[in-house]
C-alpha cells in the first residue's frame, strides 16, 4: 500500500513562516494596537472624515505619504539589519522613526507597541540575545516597527510579506477605528478592504524601490489631527 511522501522542509517552514505571520499581524495579539487611532478619531470630530468615500481618500493619502514612505520602507532596512545583525544600523533606524513621529500621541503610540511587543516576545522567549561582540542587539526603548521586524525575521518571513502584513495590520485597526466611531458598518469596511487591497501592494512596491534620501512622510493634516486629539473633550482611543 503506498504511503504519503513526507512533507517537504521548505514547504514546512514557509507554512509556519506564514502562521508566524499571521500571529504578528492578528488583532488578538496583546499589545494593545487596539486602543490607538493614530489621528483618525480626531479626523471624525473635526468633520475631515465622515463617511465611506472620505475614509477611503483619508487612508489613501496617509498610505501614500505616510507609510509608503516611513514605516515600509524602514521595516525592511530593519530586517535586513537583524539578519546582518548590524545594531548600529538597527538603532539608526530605530532612531530615525523616533524622529518622524510628530506628536507626542503618535510617540507614545510606537513606544508603548514596540515595548509590549517586547514583552510579549520575552515571554515567548523570543527576544535577540546579545551579538558575537557583546554588543546589546535590542536597542533601549526599541519602538513597534523595530520589533515588528525582529518578529518577522526570527519567524522566517520574508521581508516583502513582512511589509504587506504590516500594511494590513495598519488597514484593519484603522477600519476598526471607523467602525467603533463613525456610523460604519461592517459591510462598508470590507467594501473599502476591496478598494484597498490593490493599493496596498502598490504601497510595498513602491517602498521598496525608494532609497534612502527618498523616505520620509508628509501628513501635516495627521500631525494637526493627532495634536488636536491631545486636548479632545470626549474620545475613545489613546491617540
Amino acid at each position: 500500500m503506498p504511503t504519503e511522501p513526507a512533507p517537504s522542509p521548505v514547504g514546512s517552514d514557509n507554512d509556519l513562516a506564514l502562521l508566524g505571520l499571521l500571529q504578528l499581524v492578528s488583532p488578538a495579539l496583546p499589545i494593545g494596537a487596539f486602543a490607538f487611532s493614530q489621528g483618525l478619531e480626531s479626523a471624525f470630530e473635526l468633520g475631515w472624515v465622515d463617511d465611506e468615500e472620505s475614509l477611503g481618500e483619508w487612508l489613501e493619502g496617509v498610505l501614500d505619504d505616510g507609510l509608503t514612505r516611513c514605516e515600509l520602507p524602514v521595516l525592511a532596512r530593519l530586517q535586513q539589519a537583524w539578519s546582518e545583525q548590524d545594531a548600529e544600523a538597527i538603532a539608526q533606524w530605530d532612531g530615525w522613526l523616533a524622529a518622524n513621529r510628530e506628536t507626542a500621541e503618535l510617540a507614545a503610540e510606537d513606544s508603548r507597541l514596540g515595548a509590549s511587543l517586547t514583552r510579549l516576545l520575552g515571554s515567548l522567549g523570543l527576544l535577540p540575545a546579545e551579538l558575537p561582540n557583546g554588543t546589546p542587539a535590542l536597542p533601549t526603548g526599541a519602538g513597534y516597527v523595530t520589533m515588528f521586524a525582529w518578529t518577522a525575521q526570527v519567524r522566517g518571513v520574508m521581508p516583502r510579506q513582512a511589509m504587506l502584513g504590516f500594511a494590513w495590520a495598519w488597514l484593519e485597526n484603522q477600519l476598526a477605528v471607523a467602525c467603533k466611531a463613525l456610523p460604519l458598518g461592517h459591510t462598508a469596511a470590507q467594501r473599502l478592504v476591496e478598494r484597498l487591497r490593490p493599493t496596498l501592494v502598490a504601497a510595498v512596491d513602491q517602498a521598496l524601490a525608494l532609497g534612502d534620501d527618498e523616505l520620509g512622510p508628509a501628513l501635516p493634516g495627521l500631525a494637526l489631527a493627532s495634536a488636536l486629539h491631545e486636548t479632545q473633550y470626549s474620545r475613545l482611543f489613546r491617540s
